[in-house]
């Protein structure tokens, strides 16, 4: 059979019952629409929280962790015959957690084609002298252009200038619920004592909000040469070598690599936050589960508006049998029609899902803990896109098949004699 006059009887069937028509597309459209929108605020929803941990942690983080030696000196002596040494409450040994032969180490990196760049850093257990009052805190001493370039470090900084860690000489960059603690701002001077003992007023050059409250009222920042200073070290003392990798999938067998090669300890971001990652992968599985539950009831829709129409067009059906429709043109016929459906409702929902998103994305949103967002994330990813189309496509000729088969069944003798 031609099938021009396929789709033109396909076409007259639709428009016969153009009411159930419309509410059929409309069920497909309104499960596309929700189906892009859901999928595209909790896309963004997860890379805004991915964002706060992910992004500022490195992709391995090499350190020297102090911990007692492997070999005590007593397993050193071998006596004749079976002999048991029996050790309690080892002590670690008197040293400071530095990464010894630092400089090579980062030079060695940096010329690494699988790495994208190394940040140093300098950790510093510390006291902010508030009065008579001692607050705990964490001076971290960093290369500020190298941190704000792999870990986005401005874009935390809400007053203040991060580069001027570099250009003032004895500054500090405070949480800004550490500030709010201690009742200081930009410009203001605050003393900090070291666990050994070492006192040193810093000027505040800046403020910075990670949207971590917890973080933000003990970690504050200075340059790698102020935290050197501060501890009474050499300008060869660091703590911490941060690696991002160009392929971030790389980090758990190049942690293994750098540890073995270098001899220390190495933590890739996959084990480090192992239970995030599981969080955004369960919140991504639910919104992929919600929006093809959707679909799947627009298909049981369209499915039962198709077999409604096969029993109100018996009599049609049977006509086009007797005029040499044969049944594998019927069913062609009835899937054409949930095609038209799908695709009619599929078009017009991919555009109302692209404009639901950009209304939410437009939504002002102004959390106090972030201060860098402003309105509600959105990821505008096109794989959603196709994803929907796909699907309402599936659906439609899943839900049209069944039908269809049903009718290319159907024996025009029967319906004639009206049995």
């Amino acid at each position: 059979m031609k099938l021009n006059l396929l789709y033109d009887v396909a076409l007259s069937l639709l428009l016969a019952r153009w009411r159930q028509t419309l509410v059929a597309a409309v069920g497909v459209t309104f499960s596309i629409t929700m189906f892009i929108a859901l999928l595209s605020f909790m896309s963004g929803l997860n890379q805004l929280l991915d964002g706060l941990v992910l992004n500022r942690t490195p992709h391995v983080r090499l350190y020297n962790e102090v911990q007692p030696a492997p070999q005590q000196p007593i397993d050193r002596y071998t006596g004749p015959g079976r002999q048991y040494n029996f050790i309690r409450s080892v002590r670690p040994r008197d040293e400071l957690p530095r990464i010894h032969d630092a400089g090579a180490i980062i030079g060695a990196l940096r010329h690494d084609p699988r790495v994208r760049g190394v940040a140093p850093k300098a950790q510093a257990q510390v006291f902010y002298n508030v009065g008579t009052i001692n607050l705990t805190g964490t001076i971290s001493g960093i290369e500020v252009e190298q941190e704000d370039r792999l870990f986005a470090f401005g874009s935390y900084v809400v007053a203040g200038n991060p580069l001027s860690l570099k250009t003032v000489a004895n500054s500090i960059i405070l949480g800004k619920a550490a500030a709010d603690l201690m009742l200081v701002g930009v410009g203001d001077v605050v003393q900090v004592t070291t666990v050994k003992g070492n006192r040193a007023q810093l000027k505040v050059v800046g403020l910075f909000q990670s949207g971590l409250l917890e973080i933000d009222k003990v970690q504050s920042y200075t340059s790698l040469a102020t935290a050197q200073k501060l501890l009474g070290e050499p300008n060869t003392y660091v703590t911490d070598v941060q690696v991002k990798l160009h392929d971030f999938t790389l980090a758990p067998r190049l942690a293994k690599e750098f540890a073995a090669l270098y001899d220390v300890q190495a933590l890739d971001m996959q084990t480090a936050n192992s239970e995030f990652e599981t969080g955004t992968f369960i919140r991504t599985l639910i919104s992929y589960a919600v929006g093809i539950t959707l679909l799947i009831v627009a298909g049981f829709g369209i499915f039962n508006i198709l077999n409604m129409m096969i029993y109100e067009k018996m009599d049609t059906i049977a006509i086009l049998k007797a005029v040499g429709f044969a049944g594998a043109d019927v069913r062609r016929l009835f899937v054409a029609v949930a095609l038209a459906i799908g695709l009619s409702g599929g078009a017009v929902g991919l555009l109302c899902g692209l404009g639901l998103s950009a209304l939410i994305a437009r939504v002002p949103f102004h959390p106090a803990s972030l201060p860098g967002v402003h309105t509600y994330p959105v990821d505008f990813d096109p794989v959603f896109y196709g994803i929907g189309a796909v699907f309402s496509l599936v659906t439609t000729y899943l839900a049209g098949f069944f039908p269809a088969r049903k009718a290319s069944k159907i024996d025009p003798v029967v319906i004639i004699r009206g049995k």
